[in-house]
């Protein structure tokens, strides 16, 4: 009697990335409020830099839109971009464990801070003033908390892979 192996290979699953990346970027918002507030004297600007990306640079200077439209914008598009972000992360990552997750996270957070800040600040002028270390650390603890609580409630899925 012969016993054929056949090979599998995991994939990503989408549920714990989804959930990775709405609580990163909950926590990452947070952080970055907070960081705004202490380098650029209110919390609300971080939200309407972000909120400018898609409203253009009007969106900076009142009264161009609501507060509220403002506001409400800058926190679609940075969950938004966080999912993005988190997505590519876990595709990466997904096929290890706890600390691969955390550390190449971080890793992960430190290249995204030095793409996202080398150009935005080209597109956009105005992010110039966060590009600092505080918002390089926020960045690495951005991807290392996605990083992590997706290998915390990761439900490892395998499938036959293809020859």
């Amino acid at each position: 009697m012969t016993t054929t192996r056949q090979r599998l290979r995991q994939v990503v699953d989408w549920r714990a990335t989804f959930w990775a990346g709405f609580l990163g970027g909950l926590i990452s918002l947070g952080t970055n409020m907070v960081l705004t507030h202490l380098n650029l004297g209110s919390p609300w600007i971080f939200l309407r830099m972000v909120a400018s990306i898609v409203l253009g640079e009007g969106s900076l200077l009142p009264p161009s839109y609501s507060q509220f439209n403002i506001i409400l914008v800058g926190i679609i598009v940075h969950l938004l971009l966080s999912g993005l972000f988190a997505a590519l992360l876990t595709i990466i990552i997904h096929r290890w464990g706890l600390l691969v997750g955390i550390l190449g996270g971080a890793a992960f957070g430190l290249a995204l801070y030095t793409i996202n800040f080398s150009l935005m600040s080209i597109f956009f002028p105005w992010f110039f003033p966060l590009q600092n270390w505080m918002f390089a650390l926020s960045h690495v603890l951005f991807g290392a908390l996605v990083g992590g609580i997706y290998e915390m409630i990761e439900v490892e899925i395998f499938v036959p892979a293809e020859k």
